[in-house]
């Protein structure tokens, strides 16, 4: 076969390629993400979030002309199955994807979208090398990476509680694990102020009053936990009821009002961090008003940030007026869009350019902002 009749074939190919992009009847936008199981708390808020911006898209005529159709995939926060879910999507001829939620399923998945370049925006995904090590250059998110997170952690537990030997746990993944090691770096960089202790448990143990023990042993005057609230809630109450009353500190893996649910009056007082407030934002306040309209409830984790995606991703194919890759890529590094987070878009990397963590406490039952 000579090379003029393979470059012939190529530009048929691709001129194939452009008619099914343009000629499909509906833009499909996929979520992603853990809709049942331990976390789903986490997962079902940007559900909703991508339902209601959908349905505001469509009831103005779609984008030129194009109505978009949601498709659900549930991976349950679990690596094999965020593969799986993956998978599915791209069979059903995905154009764009809001998920997934945990980062070690959103990095699963990611080896899959990859292979067609198919832009991925995650509410939730906050592992620092999703983003910082270039190997996913079809990915964004709308939260802060765990390297700042992990540092708010350390200023905090240092500056504002005064904290000197620090144990910090984690729960193995690629999330928690994360984060730790961020945050024992920023420890030993600190004069003054030691790493107590660093360990892993396993995630969905019945028991961890090994760790409470080893944590009591160190001599801690504080924990730094990485992982999220299943673990976190049982660590707590097992240290609580050993009355090892020492600061615990955590992420927006715990920010959860499950967390509270489960460890009940042992949640009091707990810190985590999580996307900053931003409960003033008309359009945060609208997008609350929705679900509180239609489910009769508070939103829950990761509810603005997965109506932010799903905006700024869908705000990328009208600004490029098309769903091909590398133009809703280029349109979300360069066009910002108004969100309930605030006006963002997206670094070369895929991080959102303003938005950040705040310290939060758990105060009569409830996580209270802290100025700090």
């Amino acid at each position: 076969m000579n090379t003029g009749f393979k470059g012939f074939l190529a530009i048929i190919f691709v001129l194939t390629m452009s008619i099914s992009v343009f000629a499909a009847d509906t833009i499909k936008l996929g979520v992603a993400g853990a809709h049942s199981g331990d976390l789903a708390s986490y997962g079902i808020p940007t559900v909703r979030a991508a339902q209601f911006v959908v349905d505001e898209y469509n009831k103005n005529g779609g984008i030129d002309g194009k109505k978009i159709e949601l498709l659900v995939e549930d991976d349950e926060c679990k690596p094999e199955k965020a593969v799986n879910a993956a998978t599915k999507l791209m069979s059903q001829g995905v154009d764009v994807v809001v998920g997934h939620i945990c980062s070690g399923a959103t990095k699963a998945a990611l080896s899959i979208y990859l292979s067609q370049m198919i832009p991925v925006i995650s509410p939730s995904a906050t592992n620092p090398a999703l983003t910082q090590s270039g190997d996913y250059p079809n990915f964004f998110r709308t939260i802060a990476p765990d390297d700042a997170q992990a540092r708010l952690e350390v200023d905090f537990a240092v500056e504002e509680l005064g904290l000197k030997n620090i144990a910090v746990i984690h729960d193995k993944g690629d999330y928690g694990k994360g984060l730790a090691q961020f945050a024992k770096k920023f420890i030993e960089e600190t004069e003054g102020v030691n790493v107590a202790l660093f360990e892993g448990v396993t995630p969905g143990a019945l028991d961890y009053s090994a760790i409470v023990q080893k944590i009591k042993n160190s001599n801690a005057d504080g924990v730094i936990f990485g992982g999220y609230h299943p673990e976190a809630s049982k660590i707590v109450t097992q240290m609580r009821k050993k009355e090892m009353n020492i600061p615990f500190i955590s992420d927006d893996g715990v920010k959860d009002e499950t967390f509270i649910k489960v460890a009940g009056k042992y949640a009091e007082g707990v810190y985590a961090t999580g996307p900053k407030d931003v409960s003033s934002n008309p359009l945060a306040k609208e997008a609350e008003k929705k679900h509180m309209e239609k489910y009769g409830e508070q939103s829950g984790a990761f509810y603005l940030n997965g109506y932010a995606a799903a905006q700024a991703i869908l705000n990328a194919i009208d600004n490029a007026d098309s769903t091909d890759p590398q133009k809703v890529m280029q349109a979300m590094r360069t066009n910002y869009v108004e969100t309930p987070l605030g006006k963002i878009k997206f670094d070369e990397k895929g991080d959102a350019i303003g938005v950040g963590f705040s310290v939060y406490q758990v105060q009569n039952g409830e996580y209270v902002e802290l100025n700090y």
